[in-house]
């Protein structure tokens, strides 16, 4: 179990709480406002009122053994600058922070915090890959063009074997899995059976995963 603290309980930081308490992790809520501190106090770890632009309020909060502080500050472009400031002033190393505007983001690079989250950006991109690929149910980008994509197999495929799809990129794709119920299938090879509503987890280039994809479904 790691522990999370979550700076601003707007839509997004709230969501992001609850999800990794779900996910059994420890988190601290932090917000300046006393009804969402109290809102959501019975679901969080803990949840306190403070003000994330004074240092003194932030140190009293022990900050420094948390695992990750992700800065959630919504449209305050101003307070969430002056948030992480004092976070990197405190020694904070693994600080994730959202961002709503470019010259936030350049900023933020320059602080060298860990990561810069655009919510409405990554949630779009998402959208407009299951839009374009309804048969990929989710990916992660790796850097320089790769990632790791769940791709659905369809019903009619079953019986196939595997190396059925991959034969024309046997180096461009690697298979990593295949997730069938409550099964998990390692590494397999082309001899490897498909059945009908497995998960295939693949890594390799975009172009080439979005070219088998149909293939697939």
């Amino acid at each position: 179990m790691a522990q999370f603290a979550v700076i601003g309980l707007g839509r997004f930081g709230a969501a992001c709480s609850q999800e990794l308490m779900k996910l059994g992790h420890a988190v601290l809520g932090v917000d300046a406002d006393s009804k969402l501190v109290a809102k959501y106090a019975d679901e969080l770890s803990h949840a306190v009122i403070a003000d994330a632009t004074d240092k003194q309020a932030l140190e009293e909060l022990g900050l420094e053994n948390y695992d990750v502080v992700l800065v959630a500050i919504g449209s305050d472009v101003q307070t969430s600058l002056l948030c992480v400031v004092h976070l990197k002033s405190m020694g904070i190393e693994h600080i994730w922070v959202k961002a709503s505007s470019h010259t936030q983001h350049l900023i933020l690079n320059k602080l060298g915090v860990s990561r810069i989250i655009h919510p409405e950006e990554e949630m779009g991109l998402r959208i407009a890959q299951a839009l374009s690929y309804p048969m990929v149910e989710d990916y992660i980008s790796l850097g320089n063009g790769e990632f790791i994509v769940e791709i659905h197999v369809s019903e009619q495929l079953q019986g196939a074997p595997l190396k059925q799809f991959l034969r024309d990129t046997p180096s461009a794709i690697h298979a990593l899995m295949v997730k069938r119920r409550a099964e998990l299938f390692v590494h397999p090879d082309g001899d490897f059976i498909l059945d009908g509503n497995d998960v295939l987890v693949l890594l390799g280039q975009l172009h080439v995963l979005k070219a088998i994809a149909p293939k697939l479904a």
